[in-house]
């Protein structure tokens, strides 16, 4: 009794910590890109943005819909916890991006270095 006790606290130790990869779309214009990932259940206390180096970090954990004043004593339905890592281009000012969580869904706003962007050239005529 006491094997399948621990294979179950096992499993239930492996699947915390499993990552479900949120969906993402990425957009880019002329003066940067926008990262849209769909993070249902996860709140901004909850949320973990890092750069490190040339990578882009997001992690984040849904919370459980438990009913006030209850705790669940047994429960199937996994919370999932977030992750995924993007590799970005030198081209991205990675000091200048902004983020924001609405619904469980974060927008990201990473612009393109000053010197990326395209610029117009005046022509003056002699």
């Amino acid at each position: 009794m006491s094997d399948n006790n621990q294979v179950a606290r096992h499993d239930a130790d492996q699947e915390q910590q499993r990552a479900v990869l949120p969906a993402v779309d990425v957009f880019e214009d002329a003066s940067g890109i926008t990262l849209i990932a769909d993070m249902p259940g996860v709140h901004k206390d909850q949320l973990e943005l890092k750069i490190e180096g040339d990578a882009l970090l997001i992690e984040g954990s849904a919370q459980p819909l438990t009913p006030e004043g209850l705790e669940a004593v047994y429960a199937e339905v996994r919370v999932p916890r977030y992750r995924r890592s993007f590799t970005l281009s030198r081209e991205l000012d990675t000091a200048h991006i902004e983020a924001n969580l609405k619904d469980g869904v974060l927008s990201l706003r990473i612009p393109k270095q000053p010197q990326a962007q395209p610029r117009r050239i005046a022509v003056s005529a002699s």
